[in-house]
């Protein structure tokens, strides 16, 4: 195939994405059917198969079971906003845009125990099996759910203090550095990294979103003198939010 020319199923789901990106089948609207799509485009019933699929998993359209296949409603982009360390309301990163009083951001959370696997003992420089404690989060904004969050923090840190669970005590809610500060450890820097995977069912499943279709996750850890005392990943569905970060130049 010469450099630069496409399969003809990705021409085919090429000009059928520009017709829905422009409004020409707009959301709701049936899909021409495998049989149209072969006629339309002249083409073979393999290739109008393959070019549905790939419309499919890239979100645009969905099956609707004994009607056919239609177009999805393109939902609109938010804006997580990433700005540093806020005392008070909001004061964690990942709610931060929850308190702004335009949106009307709840949150639900769970705290248990639990054994660190490899991975998170390798973010929190523990050993694996070391005790931690795990807390779930999902976030709404205006009774929809937007976010999921889980984050680890080592007993060998909070155990036995009134911040030991993160939304429970005297401090509940108030964020890590304040609950760290509390008990005279001192946050002094923070890093998150952004990537991006498939949804896990079970993700999708709360969020409302497809199974195998990508979200983003910021991978979030605070450190206090260098060592790790929380560290936490965020999911949120990619084709719902955009993230933009404030980055004050000193």
């Amino acid at each position: 195939m010469p450099f630069g020319e496409q399969p003809a199923y990705l021409r085919v789901a090429g000009d059928l994405r520009q017709k829905i990106v422009d409004g020409v089948l707009p959301p709701h609207t049936r899909l021409p059917s495998q049989a149209r799509i072969r006629e339309e485009y002249g083409v073979s019933d393999t290739v109008a198969l393959e070019a549905r699929k790939v419309l499919m998993a890239e979100g645009l359209v969905e099956g609707r079971s004994g009607s056919g296949t239609y177009v999805r409603e393109r939902p609109a982009q938010r804006r997580i906003a990433r700005a540093g360390f806020r005392t008070g309301a909001g004061a964690t990163p990942f709610r931060q845009e929850q308190s702004d009083e335009k949106v009307k951001g709840t949150w639900e959370s769970s705290s248990e125990q639990d054994e660190a696997s490899e991975a998170i003992a390798d973010r929190l420089r523990i050993r694996p099996g070391e005790r931690v404690m795990r807390t779930h989060y999902l976030f709404r904004t205006e009774g929809e759910p937007v976010m999921l969050s889980t984050s680890w923090e080592p007993l060998e840190v909070t155990g036995r203090t009134p911040v030991m669970l993160p939304e429970e005590g005297p401090l509940a809610g108030r964020g890590v550095v304040e609950r760290m500060a509390a008990i005279d450890v001192i946050v002094d820097n923070v890093v998150e990294e952004v990537g991006a995977r498939p949804g896990l069912a079970e993700e999708a499943m709360v969020l409302g979103g497809v199974p195998g279709h990508s979200v983003l996750v910021i991978s979030r850890t605070y450190y206090a003198g260098g060592r790790p005392v929380e560290t936490a990943d965020v999911v949120m569905l990619a084709d719902r939010h955009r993230i933009a970060y404030h980055l004050p130049v000193k």
